[in-house]
């Protein structure tokens, strides 16, 4: 199982991004899985429903299944937020996961800069960011490709992921 972030400020285009590339991804045969993290307290199931009521009641975890899909919410209850080796030994085995945000993390990570949005580059201060996704021109020993580049974007994306346990051990250093 290998790992690539997506990194980037807030209005860059990540998501839109990667619900571009995820299915280019799986025509070329891969499996692809996502770990995105949010910046609020989000929900992934509505209010009055049976699920929010047994997670509202107190319950540390709440599986909900069906003959579609499954989830699993956990509720951390003031416990500190999992970090990202946590969260990636809960995956099921695929081959690649693509990480959305989780800027702190040591894993590699490709930028997502779009010049409009205002914000300045984070790399070159971020050292685990590989490789720049951007509609504008750049100077730099990186690789860059153009944010419509889809197959461009995916190519690097699989070039420069590195496995599973790469990602643990350089989480363990870090730590």
């Amino acid at each position: 199982m290998k790992v690539i972030g997506l990194a980037g400020w807030s209005g860059a285009g990540k998501t839109t991004l990667l619900t571009r590339v995820i299915p280019h991804l799986i025509g070329e045969g891969l499996r692809v899985s996502v770990i995105k993290h949010a910046h609020h307290a989000f929900d992934v199931d509505v209010p009055g429903k049976d699920s929010w009521r047994h997670r509202e009641a107190g319950a540390a975890e709440v599986l909900v299944s069906s003959g579609k899909r499954w989830a699993l919410m956990n509720e951390l209850r003031g416990a500190p937020e999992p970090r990202l080796p946590e969260l990636l030994a809960k995956l099921s085995r695929v081959d690649l996961v693509v990480v959305e945000g989780f800027k702190s993390e040591p894993h590699r990570k490709i930028e997502v800069h779009r010049l409009a949005n205002g914000k300045p580059m984070l790399f070159p201060d971020d050292p685990a960011i590989s490789g720049i996704a951007t509609d504008t021109e750049l100077e730099t020993t990186l690789p860059v490709v153009h944010l419509d580049d889809i197959p461009a974007i995916a190519a690097m994306m699989r070039k420069l992921a590195i496995s599973v346990e790469d990602v643990l051990a350089a989480s363990a250093v870090e730590s």
